[in-house]
């Protein structure tokens, strides 16, 4: 199991966590999901499929982003 994989596990058994933009990102690069942060305050990930989500980037990110981050990566 990757690194990538691993942290994609622990987001799933606890998205309350402290997690960060940059691990999202790194998840999605891995991933082939695209993402995008124009300099605001959000960041839009994109699947090659249309499916998107946005996540604000402020720390702390809710709970409700990380599980739907994790479905976004899984393809739900």
């Amino acid at each position: 199991m990757s690194k990538t994989e691993k942290i994609l596990q622990q987001m799933k058994n606890s998205p309350q966590g402290d997690w960060q933009i940059d691990t999202l990102k790194a998840i999605a690069k891995r991933h082939n999901i695209e993402w995008r942060h124009p300099g605001s305050s959000h960041v839009t990930f994109r699947r090659k499929d249309g499916a998107k989500l946005t996540v604000p980037a402020h720390r702390p990110i809710k709970p409700i982003y990380i599980k739907q981050f994790v479905k976004l990566v899984e393809g739900g």
